[in-house]
């Protein structure tokens, strides 16, 4: 890679609307906590720990390899004190890329599993360390309460209802995610229409393993404001001729799209395609830690393997701010503080 092209994409102020916490660990911080803790994984160490909670070069790329990492990443959130030391770190870790505003997004019930946590206890943690991070830090974060979709519909009644509690923390949104081939979204949409009745954004996973049909179940049955990967949409173009007119974003992420086999190479991914043709695309990390990514690598990637070109970092940018999940006037003024920054970078 150009160092001088990392360079300068680390310099420009970034937006990230779509980064799970689960998948934002330090490997350093997850060796602290097996140390103690006696979790049956693996020594330790850097080294024995990584093939377990990042994808690596023998790893199986296909949604099972991916997914994977995230049942070994559950086995680390043992206390109040590991979720909350997490939050901080991953928000550190954003703005020391230069993101200034991010949407960081988590599922209670990973955080509740193996701890004493409840749904509200581990929101209330998640949100209270994150925005201590995002204050001495001077990035401005916002979250996004997840669900999935292999976990019943009264979870995620459940993680709706923590999310409505602590929205003064900074929640702005409610996200479906994981196992999409086996679990329509239409089988939590009475959840997400109380999600969006509420005044939430509504972003869906879907167009990622499970193809076009993924999407079109969300377009039919979800009050949808943007999309999670949504890169099978590049087959269907009735499916980017409504993304187009119904305004909906799709939240891209490449590296890992290659890392859990949705597509070969990152050279062969649809990002320049969709965004040529008019689908409101943004550029983001799905989980540094997993995929070995920060967000300035991800777009010197994009440039270098011709998905997009540096000069169109900016357009990218500003299309993220304009699909953050804030009030009218916040987003707007939100656009227009990263328009000021970008020409000051130029």
């Amino acid at each position: 890679m150009e160092n001088g092209l990392r360079d300068r994409i680390r310099a420009l102020p970034k937006i990230e609307l779509h980064r799970h916490l689960e998948g934002s660990v330090r490997l350093s911080t997850l060796v602290d906590i097996a140390k103690s803790y006696d979790l049956g994984l693996a020594p330790p160490t850097l080294d024995a720990l990584r093939p377990l909670v990042q994808m690596t070069d023998g790893d199986e790329r296909s949604a099972q390899g991916f997914l994977s990492k995230f049942q070994a990443l559950r086995e680390f959130y043992r206390s109040p004190e590991i979720v909350q030391r997490i939050a901080y770190e991953a928000v550190v870790d954003a703005a020391l890329d230069n993101i200034k505003y991010m949407e960081l997004r988590f599922t209670p019930k990973a955080m509740c599993s193996l701890s004493s946590l409840s749904f509200d206890d581990a929101t209330f943690a998640v949100c209270d360390a994150a925005n201590a991070a995002a204050n001495e830090c001077g990035i401005m974060v916002r979250y996004i309460v997840s669900i999935n979709r292999h976990e019943s519909v009264d979870l995620g009644y459940e993680a709706l209802e923590s999310a409505v509690r602590y929205r003064d923390l900074g929640i702005v949104g409610f996200d479906l995610a994981g196992a999409e081939a086996d679990y329509p979204a239409s089988l939590f949409r009475d959840v997400f229409a109380k999600a969006s009745t509420a005044g939430l954004g509504i972003t869906i996973h879907a167009g990622e393993w499970a193809g076009v049909e993924s999407i079109r179940d969300t377009l039919d049955h979800m009050a949808v404001d943007r999309i999670g990967h949504g890169i099978a949409s590049a087959h269907d173009a009735a499916i980017q001729s409504e993304l187009i007119e119904r305004g909906i974003v799709l939240e891209v992420c490449p590296m890992s799209n290659v890392l859990s086999g949705v597509v070969p190479t990152l050279r062969e991914h649809p990002l320049a395609r969709l965004t040529q043709e008019g689908v409101w695309t943004t550029i983001n990390t799905d989980d540094p830690s997993v995929c070995d990514v920060t967000l300035t690598d991800e777009i010197a990637y994009a440039v270098e393997n011709g998905l997009m070109l540096e000069a169109d970092i900016p357009d990218y940018t500003l299309r993220a701010a304009g699909a953050a999940f804030l009030p009218q006037q916040e987003c707007d003024d939100l656009v227009a503080t990263f328009n000021g920054w970008l020409m000051e970078a130029d």
